[in-house]
């Protein structure tokens, strides 16, 4: 399916322009790589792949299959078990809670902070930690190199959250290997969202997402070498440290694996929230994100409503048609409800964090509207009578 046409989902609300979670959401070189997966009656494989969630797969047996792997790993000493990566926001609650009190794991939960806490996740991931109950790792990157990173990442990328992405997959594997831990668990495989549906069957994550070489002439990060950003910002190496990949004899080393808890237990966020809700005092926002109509997705840091708008601008697709997607597949709503909130909610502008996130990235305005306007492929938008319209948004 060519990317130069632009074709919806017959089922859902994802376009053709949404690229493949398999790749990086970088620059405009990603358009000649992979993206979301079709079958020839024009549904999405995410789509596809939700008919084999609720009809195919046979959940107790796959429950058997966590049981036993929780037997492997499980602590016999106190110590800990796995790693469990996550903000405290309703999935790593989800994934946190119910390995420790159901499948009786000690997990060890690590958090690679928000650019800006919002008031709400700051409480959730205090709840986490203090209702939830436990352990927990926070790694704060240093905030004068991230803050750096971002800045460019959006100037140059269109991608404000590509550092963030960065630290928060290398987390959880990095405090693993410092603390001698096999395993990792994460939530949903990201293959659920359009990826190939043959991907959906491996429930280990691919290493390629964290091992490689420290080489600073080939890392590149925010658009920029990695090299070129020690000699020209006035970085230390040391301060790249956390952005740097995982060399894969550390791997090798402790056998690390990195587990979907999503292969096991059938994934649905709307369920994950009230079991987050439930059992770790997580709390929705009092209202709903700009650019969607949810109140209890991304709702941990000001740059996620900027990161979604920026996935608007180059994809045509914003905050609203991804959870619209995902809750007609679960079916909570109807495709033609779906195509009713993209449309109402989908383009909002980030309003209410809009002049924090301009002091975290140190620009005005309309250095802002510039970078916006410079990364809306032709192909996506048009203009008239001085405003911004998708050439085609999305309809029943």
């Amino acid at each position: 399916m060519s990317i130069n046409q632009i074709i919806y989902c017959k089922k859902c609300v994802i376009s053709n322009q949404r690229p493949s979670s398999v790749v990086e959401f970088t620059d405009d070189s990603i358009r000649d790589k992979e993206t979301i997966f079709f079958d020839e009656n024009g549904i999405c494989h995410a789509c596809r792949y939700a008919d084999i969630k609720n009809n195919v797969i046979d959940w107790e047996e796959r429950e058997k299959e966590l049981i036993q792997l929780c037997d492997k790993y499980r602590s016999r000493n106190g110590s800990y078990d796995c790693v469990i990566p996550g903000s405290g926001g309703k999935d790593s609650a989800f994934i946190a809670h119910i390995l420790k009190y159901k499948y009786n794991m000690n997990p060890l939960t690590v958090t690679w902070a928000p650019h800006q806490y919002t008031d709400i996740g700051w409480q959730n991931f205090q709840k986490w930690i203090e209702i939830g109950g436990f352990d927990n790792i926070l790694i704060n990157p240093n905030g004068k190199v991230h803050r750096l990173l971002t800045k460019l990442a959006f100037i140059n990328l269109c991608h404000p959250f590509q550092p963030f992405i960065i630290g928060q997959k290398l987390v959880g594997p990095r405090i693993a290997l410092q603390n001698g831990i096999p395993l990792i668990f994460y939530g949903e495989n990201q293959a659920e969202y359009g990826n190939n549906i043959q991907d959906n069957e491996k429930p280990i994550m691919d290493k390629k997402f964290y091992i490689g070489e420290k080489d600073y002439d080939k890392l590149i990060l925010s658009g920029v070498k990695a090299s070129k950003l020690i000699k020209e910002y006035n970085i230390q190496k040391s301060d790249l440290n956390l952005y740097m990949p995982i060399e894969s004899k550390e791997i090798r080393n402790l056998n690390l694996n990195m587990y979907y808890l999503g292969y096991y237990l059938k994934w649905d966020p709307q369920e994950m929230f009230y079991y987050a809700s439930d059992n770790t005092g997580f709390t929705a926002n009092d209202e709903r994100t700009d650019g969607s109509y949810s109140k209890y997705s991304g709702i941990d840091d000001k740059m996620d409503t900027l990161h979604y708008f920026t996935y608007l601008i180059k994809f045509g697709l914003g905050r609203a048609s991804q959870d619209a997607s995902q809750e007609i597949r679960t079916n909570k709503i109807t495709r033609e409800e779906g195509v009713a909130l993209v449309n109402k909610y989908d383009q909002e502008i980030p309003k209410r964090y809009f002049l924090d996130i301009l002091n975290y990235l140190d620009i005005d305005e309309d250095k802002f509207w510039q970078v916006i306007d410079e990364n809306r492929p032709e192909l996506i938008w048009k203009r008239e009578n001085n405003e911004w319209l998708l050439r085609h948004p999305v309809s029943n």
